[in-house]
């Protein structure tokens, strides 16, 4: 398989900090339409690899390939509009705002065409918030204030506000963090169902949640990839048992 015919493609991937290395040397490839997870002890750099795919840290050194394009250079918003949309650990939503206020907020008006059509575009962006609502279960949540929805739909609702932008990479840091089992359960179906059109990157700490949803698992430690491959496989490696399963 050519580099071409991934959706990511991280080669030779380098940042320090004080001359410490966050990561060292890293090369990643992601399938298109793959839903990736990424494990790994505290300060194995999990989350800076996000940061530098997203733009928010600059690499010292390496190449990092959405579609084939070239991002370590661009800026977060061009990152954005190529099709990479990022969400943080602590959801950032208008609290105030309703639900449909939220999502429409987040249509990227303004880009190419439709944006130009101006009134027109009330429909489509329309079309769009129910279409993002049904995807994450808040359909019947419409005109809520969004300060009022649980802790799960609060991130539901964060990933529906990204999804309003279409990305074709969608990255997740540690979504499921404070939730009830109930809404875990909901978000593994949720995320299956996002990555049917499209890739994404989940980190996550919580094995029973990676091994319902990952397609394919890769393990850092100290900035490097420690392993890579289907869950079992992962998880009876003997290298990852010694530096991260096994405490």
């Amino acid at each position: 398989m050519s580099n071409t015919d991934f959706a990511l493609a991280v080669e030779g991937l380098t940042v320090s900090f004080d001359g410490f290395k966050a990561i060292d040397d890293l090369t990643l490839y992601v399938d298109r339409g793959e839903l990736r997870v990424v494990i790994g002890p505290n300060g194995a750099g999990k989350t800076t690899l996000l940061d530098l795919i997203c733009g928010k840290t600059r690499a010292s050194s390496g190449s990092i390939k959405f579609k084939n394009e070239e991002m370590s250079e661009l800026p977060e918003h061009l990152i954005v509009r190529a099709g990479i949309g990022r969400k943080f650990q602590t959801p950032s939503i208008y609290e105030n705002l309703s639900v449909f206020k939220n999502l429409e907020v987040s249509f990227p008006r303004g880009r190419g065409v439709i944006g130009a059509l101006g009134f027109k575009c009330d429909q489509v962006v329309r079309d769009k918030i129910d279409e993002v609502a049904q995807l994450i279960g808040l359909a019947d949540r419409l005109d809520v204030e969004s300060g009022l929805l649980s802790h799960g739909q609060k991130q539901w609702l964060e990933i529906g506000m990204l999804l309003m932008q279409d990305p074709e990479l969608l990255m997740l840091d540690e979504p499921i963090a404070g939730m009830s089992a109930r809404e875990r359960e909901l978000t593994a179906e949720l995320l299956l169902r996002i990555c049917q059109n499209r890739s994404m990157i989940v980190i996550e700490h919580d094995m029973d949640f990676v091994s319902r949803i990952a397609h394919k698992v890769t393990v850092m430690h100290q900035g490097k990839i420690l392993a890579e491959g289907s869950m079992a496989q992962v998880q009876a490696d003997p290298k990852v048992i010694d530096v991260y399963l096994g405490h």
